[in-house]
């Protein structure tokens, strides 16, 4: 496969999680949460974005978001819990992505801010409009979505690499 086909990076943070007296890794969704993350599968379906692959935390808040929100979607993609996710540093996330098999064109984590947000803030080298004016005004809010293409292979993505085509919100 050419190193110059476009790619597609979906960053999906989780949906408002409730904060029961268990561990931060078994925190369920709150009802907002569990309202947020439909809509926002539905979004990523409007909006044609289908990833073939989504890594997502084992966190039970980013287990529960990817189950509601990818139930949207047409088709549902292949997907790996990653328990790395869970509390990875950007350069770990970074990491996930260029190990992923090039035959993906298009790639979705599920995770946890503040590592999402510092992500798609790396990853932006460029944006389409006020995309990335937006994600940083209102701090990449719970189940919010950033779209990022990159053209090359997954090694390459690594800071400013990739262009930042959509942030959306669920309650922008």
């Amino acid at each position: 496969m050419s190193v110059d086909v476009p790619r597609r990076i979906v960053l999906l943070r989780h949906a408002k999680a409730d904060w029961p007296q268990v561990s931060d890794h078994d925190r369920p969704l709150a009802e907002r949460g569990r309202k947020d993350a439909p809509v926002a599968g539905r979004w990523l379906a409007g909006a044609g974005v289908h990833p073939e692959l989504t890594l997502c935390s084992t966190a039970v808040r980013a287990r529960e978001t990817w189950k509601l929100c990818a139930a949207e979607l047409p088709k549902r993609p292949r997907t790996v819990y990653d328990e790395r996710i869970y509390e990875a540093s950007l350069g770990e996330l970074i990491a996930l992505i260029n190990g992923t098999d090039d035959a993906v064109t298009d790639l979705m984590l599920v995770g946890h801010n503040p590592t999402i947000h510092a992500l798609a803030d790396a990853l932006a080298g460029e944006a389409e409009g006020d995309a990335h004016a937006r994600m940083n005004r209102g701090g990449f809010p719970t189940s919010s979505i950033a779209v990022l293409s990159l053209t090359g292979d997954w090694k390459s993505a690594e800071h400013g690499a990739a262009r930042l085509v959509a942030f959306w919100s669920p309650h922008d």
